[in-house]
């Protein structure tokens, strides 16, 4: 039996472009920030008198964490728009940004849990999701020019969902990997 040289060793070259290079391009982009976009309103309003908001829920060093850190608040349901107990935020959207504020990945907030969206496959259908986004945003401030102000922001929470899924080229992988993963709930 004899052992190709290409199944025992890798080359320096090899080395740096598999492992080093892309461990280096990780590291520049970290830490990940993560944030939840929400309404705030009065304790006794709707959601059509109140405003949009998005606060800061913490930074980690990877991914994995970011998630989790992401996943924990929610489900604990411990987001506060601030320390006036009369205002209520109602999370919408979480969000997960390197430190070039490229998306990383995101996901709309239901009862709780958080359903994280699919990043595009492709360019193509990046530009269709940027077209859509770009149409209901357009109706939203039409909406907004009539006063419909509940129309608008549902417009444009519809238009943030969809844009959710724009991952950034650099995390589309590791985005796909993560949600493919089973995670503990």
């Amino acid at each position: 039996m004899t052992l190709s040289r290409h199944d025992t060793f890798r080359s320096i070259g090899q080395i740096l472009a598999a492992d080093v290079l892309p461990a280096l391009c990780r590291a520049e982009r970290l830490p990940l920030r993560v944030t939840c976009l929400g309404t705030v309103n009065d304790d006794g309003g709707d959601d059509a008198d109140g405003f949009d908001r998005t606060l800061l829920l913490g930074e980690c060093p990877s991914p994995e964490e970011a998630m989790d850190l992401a996943i924990l608040r929610v489900s604990r349901g411990d987001i506060h728009a601030g320390r006036d107990d009369a205002l209520r935020f109602r999370p919408r959207i979480a969000v997960i940004q390197d430190s070039e504020y490229g998306l990383v990945l995101a996901g709309e907030i239901r009862a709780g849990i958080i359903l994280w969206r699919q990043p595009v496959a492709s360019d193509a259908e990046a530009r269709r999701i940027v077209t859509e986004a770009s149409r209901l945003r357009g109706m939203a401030f039409a909406a907004s020019g009539h006063g419909e102000h509940g129309s608008a922001r549902d417009l444009r929470y519809r238009a943030s969902l969809l844009e959710a899924r724009l991952v950034d080229p650099f995390w589309r992988e590791t985005a796909a990997e993560l949600l493919s993963l089973p995670r503990a709930a």
